[in-house]
């Protein structure tokens, strides 16, 4: 009896050593230390104050951005009544912001949506369909990742003058469109060789079609990949400067990007406008990002590791 009392006793684990197994003890590789919290911090902060500088800098007026820092408004309290709204006001009554938000949304929402649904069927196809080189087509179209954008300019801009479309919202389309298909594909192809197969063979067996099961189940469960990618290519148009400066260039359809360059004038003039240029653009991405953050690492970390 004391054998199997001793025996039991020692196969159970101490408190010390389920606190270990649940990773909460000393030496755990899951734990950061103190110096990986520290250079974070530093990261963290080498981020953060120049953007808070330039916000704070968007509300001074020009003298005081010029004679002091912008540190100086919370080590004199007295500075805080100077803060205004002007600079935000001539931003975008003297460069037409209000005219470039709304050109850069007509811009980044169909170069958004329409590469999002080409994708999405090129990789159902890609995943639950069998058709004769499937895997070199697919391989053909990420390969195209490692292709520089700029090598594509120049003939564009040929085709583009040809069909009369440079300076037009559709230039700009068609290029963010194949610019972004073989990321979208490769994403939305990894995330949906991730769901379960037999969902798959379930629709089948009922009878539903290629589009019933694509409609119906497998776009609903690609949602965070969906969101994902639509977080990525959203902001990637909207901050384009490259690609709008060639298919469009300044005039009554120019975006944000390109309206922000107005705002600085000669000999350094007009970069208080800048900064609150700046932050009006700010305004749709960061609403983006914020509203599909919680699918952004569930979209992205699916189908990168297995098991």
């Amino acid at each position: 009896m004391t054998t199997t009392a001793t025996t039991a006793a020692a196969a159970t684990p101490t408190a010390a050593e389920r606190k270990k197994a649940a990773g909460h003890g000393e030496g755990n590789p899951g734990k950061a230390g103190w110096a990986t919290k520290l250079v974070l911090v530093i990261l963290c902060l080498l981020w953060i104050v120049p953007i808070f500088g330039t916000f704070v800098t968007s509300f001074r007026p020009l003298d005081d951005a010029n004679s002091t820092g912008w540190w100086q408004v919370f080590t004199k309290p007295s500075m805080l009544g100077n803060l205004t709204l002007d600079n935000y006001s001539n931003a975008i009554d003297g460069s037409n912001m209000g005219n470039a938000l709304i050109n850069s949304l007509a811009i980044a929402l169909p170069a958004t949506f329409i590469p999002i649904l080409v994708a999405a069927f090129a990789a159902y196809a890609f995943t639950f369909m069998e058709f004769w080189g499937r895997d070199f087509l697919f391989l053909t179209i990420v390969s195209l990742l490692v292709v520089p954008n700029y090598v594509a300019f120049v003939p564009l801009l040929k085709v583009y003058r040809d069909l009369n479309l440079n300076g037009t919202f559709a230039a700009v389309w068609l290029a963010h469109i194949g610019f972004g298909m073989s990321l979208a594909i490769y994403i939305l192809r990894n995330y949906m060789a991730t769901l379960p197969k037999t969902v798959i063979e379930s629709a089948k067996i009922d009878g539903a079609s290629h589009y019933q099961t694509f409609f119906k189940l497998i776009l609903p469960m690609s949602v965070p990949a969906l969101a994902s990618f639509a977080i990525f290519q959203f902001l990637w148009v909207w901050n384009d400067l490259l690609v709008a400066l060639l298919f469009i260039g300044p005039g009554e359809n120019e975006p944000v990007t390109i309206g922000l360059t107005h705002l600085k004038q000669q000999l350094g003039q007009g970069w208080e406008l800048t900064t609150a240029g700046a932050f009006i653009t700010m305004l749709v991405p960061v609403a983006v990002f914020l509203a599909l953050q919680r699918f952004f690492i569930r979209g992205l970390t699916a189908g990168a590791v297995k098991g």
